[in-house]
């Protein structure tokens, strides 16, 4: 027996009766041989965090757009605490923790340069339009290791689509945009938990709210420290999901309704603030000179996009390409284009 059908054994062991076990998986897209030594959901996590989209996170903004500060969140710091959420919920509920590790760490890796500003001028301009989550199954899908895809399986490609809900609810109201896993379900509301907690905490940070505009109830009823907070959802989640055997992972309703007052209250008063959105029209700007010049010289962008694996859709790789990119990539790809250079005279 390998070290890999003996982990698998102990999840049969172990796992709740409705996880998801790795030796139950649906498989890739592209059959492969099991590995000897891990899990097929091990497997998939290594992939991600091996890629280059998965670095690239390191550079994307999280709210405030190519912050300085050096405690400010990234779009790759987020990742990493809806991974740390989604574990302590998985281990509490004995769920697949490696699943959940897998679609965690690689729910955001279509994300835009310029966060949710990005996110909405590729919405704009491309036909179709463009969402974070459905461009992240198109880089583990088709866009890393140069066109070839990470040939995930189908459970983490699952959860990396369905992981978003944008200024929806916190949990699918509706069984098409529900994960199909257990796993799937944790990470969504993890991705939730985490962004409205830190989102919070740099807004506080960088002076764009302080403590008293938060209304005072939310404050009593979650808690008046960011780690309290998140300590309140998380046993609210593991709790109630237990109270119903996981036919569903949920909160219970009073922390919930809080929690999306909370996220209610960052929308008005961060995410589409007078400051916020003046510097998400900077950066649409940039995007919209960048996408343009692109279109126009598609040439240049084949060199970094495998034309022949991806088609031959221009605006579909343009959008790839930009969606691709870090904030301080667009930044200095535009001033690169677009600002007078020094001539290097001797």
């Amino acid at each position: 027996m390998t070290i890999r059908e003996q982990t698998e054994e102990i999840e049969k062991k172990t796992l709740h009766p409705k996880a998801c076990l790795s030796s139950k998986s649906k498989g890739r897209l592209q059959p492969e041989e099991d590995g000897e030594i891990r899990t097929c959901f091990q497997r998939d996590r290594d992939r991600i965090i091996h890629s280059k989209s998965f670095r690239r996170l390191k550079y994307k903004t999280q709210v405030f757009l190519a912050p300085t500060g050096d405690h400010y969140r990234t779009r790759l710091t987020h990742t990493l605490e809806v991974a740390q959420i989604a574990r302590t919920i998985a281990r509490a509920l004995r769920l697949n923790e490696d699943l959940n590790e897998a679609i965690a760490l690689g729910h955001d890796l279509g994300h835009t340069p310029f966060g949710h500003a990005g996110e909405a001028f590729l919405d704009e301009i491309v036909k179709g339009g463009f969402n974070h989550y459905e461009q992240s199954l198109r880089v583990v899908d088709f866009i890393e290791k140069d066109g070839h895809g990470l040939n995930l399986t189908m459970e983490v490609r699952d959860g990396i689509l369905k992981h978003s809900k944008g200024k929806g609810n916190v949990f699918s109201k509706g069984e098409k945009d529900k994960a199909e896993t257990l796993e799937g379900q944790v990470v969504r509301v993890s991705d939730g938990i985490a962004y409205a907690n830190h989102d919070l905490d740099d807004a506080l940070r960088a002076g764009i709210i302080k403590e008293k505009d938060i209304p005072p109830h939310i404050i009593k009823a979650i808690g008046d420290t960011h780690s309290k907070r998140i300590d309140t959802m998380v046993k609210s989640v593991i709790y109630a999901s237990l109270e119903r055997d996981l036919t569903e992972i949920t909160m219970a309703e009073d922390i919930l309704s809080v929690t999306e007052e909370l996220r209610a209250f960052l929308f008005k008063n961060v995410y589409e603030s007078e400051v916020t959105h003046r510097e998400f029209l900077k950066a649409k700007k940039i995007l919209k000179d960048l996408f343009s010049y692109y279109m126009e010289r598609p040439e240049e962008v084949f060199s970094e996009i495998p034309r022949e694996r991806l088609g031959d859709n221009t605006e579909r790789l343009v959008c790839d390409f930009i969606a691709g990119m870090t904030d301080r990539y667009a930044l200095m790809t535009y001033e690169k284009l677009f600002f007078p250079q020094p001539w290097l005279v001797m």
